[in-house]
């Protein structure tokens, strides 16, 4: 497994050819560690659930770099567009109707994908980079509270050290169908129901 410090200058392109090469990075985000992994990758996602220890049928959102990329993948009617606008970038994921540009082993179960566009320059500099949406998800074992410590390391392939995250609530998910908005966790972002 290998480390790069978060302010090394070489850090975007080192963890966009661990993504290429079907590589689990672990990275800061604004609000903990998480995992990425290039979705159009299938053996790369199933090194992801396994670190994790998720059940197959979980689905993991999906990392992009502006409201082009969250387009090209979700549908983004006229309320998804808004809240996009008003808190991107940010910590809020949207949830839309999954487009079918996105791979179909892609959380298989779901009509629906989480999109998000991280305020924190690491993220969407490294989708950037990569040149394509990554996963993202937390950094745990599922079920687990502790971040990282009961993690299977060894099928981590980078490590990209940002040090210490200062607590903060995590991102807020919010469902858009249509003009139907439904907040399924209340963080960061304060929406209302």
């Amino acid at each position: 497994m290998k480390r790069i410090d978060a302010s090394d200058p070489r850090v975007f392109e080192v963890v966009a050819q661990v993504l290429r090469d079907g590589g689990v990075v672990m990275h800061p985000t604004e609000t903990c560690y998480g995992l990425a992994v290039d979705v159009f990758n299938q053996e790369a996602l199933r090194k992801l659930y396994a670190v994790k220890k998720m059940s197959a049928d979980k689905p993991v959102s999906v990392l992009v770099d502006g409201l082009g990329m969250a387009m090209e993948y979700g549908i983004m009617g006229d309320k998804a567009f808004e809240l996009a606008r008003a808190h991107w970038p940010g910590a809020l994921s949207i949830v839309v109707r999954r487009k079918a540009s996105l791979p179909r082993f892609l959380n298989p179960s779901e009509e629906f994908v989480s999109l998000r566009w991280s305020s924190m320059d690491l993220c969407s500099e490294v989708v950037r980079v990569f040149g394509g949406p990554v996963s993202t998800t937390s950094a745990n074992v599922t079920g687990e509270p502790q971040l990282y410590e009961a993690l299977d390391l060894a099928g981590v392939d980078l490590i990209v050290d940002g040090g210490r995250i200062a607590e903060n609530k995590p991102s807020t998910i919010v469902k858009v169908d249509g003009e139907f908005l439904e907040v399924l966790r209340q963080g960061d972002v304060e929406l209302g129901n």
